[in-house]
């Protein structure tokens, strides 16, 4: 087992006294941001000797590579991008601090997602729907190292699925700037050029989620072993489950406590550092 360390600003010293706690057989560079130490041994105080560095830090097998894997899945909103779509739409209608509040509240799990997504649209009821473009053009911004992330997985012959609790409005113009294969979300009753505060079909819940990344893996014939899915909040702890290499990217404490490998301080493209 190898334990990479990758962050904004790596120090020498950083890596010889975690090369020390974990009993590493060496050091070595591998990426600009990312080390890899040989041999590491699992010690409790690395966790917390990370945080304390800014580090990201994860325990790999040795020589597993990224063309092992076979299909990607990853949650959109706070995780491939770095907004909440539906926070940015209600501050179009003055209303962001009543819909953020309760995201959150969803995101840590404590409230029902469903229930939640209902009280939220609902409360979008009349907003026009141009404004929905707007949110696209001036707000929403990929996160950083996603282009480079998708252009390796594609290279890798990995494929990738969009599974989100957001709206198809964002997902379809996302998976087609990143070159996704498919794309699951939630789709916003519009009528006469103007939201209804009504989600039309089925909701796409932690279960649905979960859901669409197993019924892709049957399909492909393979098992988690050969997925990664990447999320940050309480709604995806579902789907991380199905996947073998499963990521908290930028996550709230209850998915950064059960991912295997969380990345707090790096980009999305530190997910391809976790392979040789």
């Amino acid at each position: 087992m190898n334990l990479v360390i990758q962050g904004p600003d790596v120090e020498t010293r950083c890596l010889k006294e975690l090369a020390k706690l974990t009993a590493a057989s060496g050091i070595e560079q591998f990426a600009p941001q990312a080390f890899r130490l040989r041999d590491a041994q699992p010690n409790y105080e690395v966790d917390a000797y990370c945080t304390a560095h800014s580090l990201d830090y994860g325990y790999v097998p040795a020589g597993r590579k990224l063309t092992d894997m076979r299909l990607f899945v990853t949650d959109m909103d706070s995780t491939l991008i770095t907004i909440e779509c539906i926070d940015e739409i209600a501050d179009m209608q003055g209303l962001k601090p009543q819909v953020a509040a309760i995201t959150e509240a969803a995101m840590r799990g404590e409230m029902d997602f469903c229930e939640s997504l209902r009280r939220r649209v609902g409360l979008l009821a009349g907003l026009e729907e141009s404004a929905l473009q707007r949110v696209y053009d001036e707000r929403l911004a990929l996160s950083p190292g996603a282009e480079r992330l998708m252009k390796h997985l594609k290279a890798a012959g990995v494929e990738t699925m969009l599974v989100s609790g957001g709206f198809t409005y964002f997902t379809e113009r996302v998976r087609a700037r990143l070159g996704f294969d498919h794309a699951h979300s939630n789709v916003l009753e519009i009528n006469g050029g103007r939201l209804t505060g009504r989600v039309l079909g089925e909701i796409v819940d932690g279960a649905v989620k979960r859901r669409h990344l197993i019924d892709a893996r049957d399909a492909m014939g393979i098992d988690r072993t050969r997925v990664i899915a990447a999320g940050d909040g309480a709604n995806d702890l579902k789907m991380l489950g199905e996947a073998d290499v499963n990521v908290a990217y930028r996550a709230k404490p209850v998915v950064r406590a059960q991912a295997a490998y969380a990345l707090d301080f790096v980009g999305l493209d530190g997910i391809l550092n976790l392979f040789e």
